[in-house]
């Protein structure tokens, strides 16, 4: 590996989050796109890469990281940037909201955007699974609307956190998909979130980001389905 960091990713997929921190990081890196059209990421070598076959996945000089959170928490600490230090105060309330998002908030709306994933053999249940994982969603939105407004240095701060960016995909994705089921979801609702996102999309790295997965310059306040310049969205 040349670039010391090599990306696994899909246009639109989660692999977004990493690929704006690296740029935020100003970290040399390379990309592998993971042809979803082609079920690239069920084939064994992607499985070789990542056994669970989810994207991202990130190859380091340490070994492959997988799971998003994970590997944000593991950049960040390894360089010094986007994320308290494990001895600062705010550290604890850091790590419990991270976690929070990719646990919780994240794994509901992949219950609205993937329901056959979790029920397979009970289509008839889809409408009941994907409310009720609105509903946690729209709690949860709630929740980080109200840290949002709390003033932390650690969340929609001046300068953002990881956690900042791993929000600010999830609010681009509730906007956008599942195509033609989005109504339920309103950013103008939560103004401090709003304002996250906002001061995010003048940074370079999300800027490069966009011009790398084909986005408009308003990923995050105005999304649209993005032209990405390989692969295909899913």
């Amino acid at each position: 590996m040349t670039d010391r960091y090599r990306l696994h990713y899909a246009p639109d997929n989660a692999s977004i989050i990493i690929r704006m921190v690296l740029e935020d990081l100003r970290l040399p890196y390379a990309t592998a796109l993971v042809d979803r059209r082609a079920d690239a990421h069920n084939k064994p070598a992607f499985r070789a890469i990542n056994p669970a076959g989810k994207i991202p996945a990130l190859e380091t000089p340490d070994g492959v990281i997988f799971e998003t959170a994970a590997i944000l928490l593991w950049l960040a600490d390894r360089h010094g940037a986007l994320a308290p230090t494990p001895q600062a105060p705010e550290r604890a309330a850091f790590l419990k909201w991270l976690f929070y998002l990719s646990n919780t908030l994240h794994a509901n709306f992949r219950m609205i955007f993937y329901p056959r994933q979790y029920m397979p053999d009970a289509p008839e249940a889809f409408p009941a699974l994907v409310t009720g994982a609105r509903q946690h969603v729209r709690q949860g939105l709630d929740l980080f609307e109200q840290e949002a407004q709390a003033g932390h240095s650690w969340f929609n701060a001046e300068v953002p956190s990881v956690l900042d960016f791993y929000l600010a995909a999830i609010v681009r994705w509730l906007a956008l998909y599942p195509k033609g089921q989005t109504e339920w979801f309103e950013l103008g609702a939560y103004p401090g979130l709003k304002q996250l996102v906002s001061r995010l999309e003048t940074r370079p790295s999300v800027i490069a980001m966009c011009r790398a997965e084909g986005m408009t310059a308003t990923p995050f306040t105005n999304p649209q389905p993005p032209m990405p310049h390989e692969g295909s969205v899913l």
